[in-house]
């Protein structure tokens, strides 16, 4: 038989486990060697950008990562996901710019079967593949406006519309 008090003392004690090791793991990427999941340095600004990863990992909603190409935006999401409670779930990124614009919406939102020629089976998207974890899209500045609507709308309401699809699949 199950006694509750039991289990709730198990559930209290692997909580607060799991909450230790991620302390534990913060304070071993302070103070241990100089990479930080990829990032690497000591210097003051750098030791500033590793926190405040630290503390936009705890929230939860998108992020914008803006900088100059080949500065590591990558690699602050990568930081992010690592650090986030996402961090077991896939990590999937995707250069919006380097997809044509007729192929991004089937590539981010996926497509039912017959939605378009060649589509002989229906296909997830990467908003699916990265659910439980994180998506991160590079260079979305440069898709077309119309598209970034429809971007914003899946933050905003967490569904998106496969292509050639009736029904919105809930994303996280």
């Amino acid at each position: 038989p199950l006694k509750l008090d039991h289990l709730r003392l198990a559930l209290e004690r692997a909580l607060e486990r799991r909450e230790l090791q991620r302390e534990l793991k913060r304070y071993r990427t302070l103070w241990g060697d100089e990479d930080f999941h990829g990032l690497l340095g000591r210097s003051g600004p750098m030791r500033r950008l590793f926190e405040h990863i630290r503390r936009v990992a705890g929230a939860a909603g998108p992020v914008l990562i803006q900088g100059e190409s080949g500065v590591g935006k990558e690699l602050v999401a990568r930081a992010l996901h690592a650090e986030s409670d996402r961090s077991e779930g896939p990590f999937v990124a995707v250069n919006c710019a380097g997809i044509p614009a007729e192929l991004l919406e089937s590539e981010l939102f996926g497509h039912a079967a017959g939605a378009f020629t060649g589509a002989q089976r229906s296909r997830r998207g990467l908003f699916a593949e990265a659910e439980g974890g994180t998506l991160l899209l590079d260079e979305i500045g440069e898709t077309p406006a119309a598209m970034q609507s429809k971007l914003l709308r899946i933050l905003q309401d967490g569904r998106v519309r496969p292509l050639g699809s009736t029904r919105e699949v809930s994303v996280d």
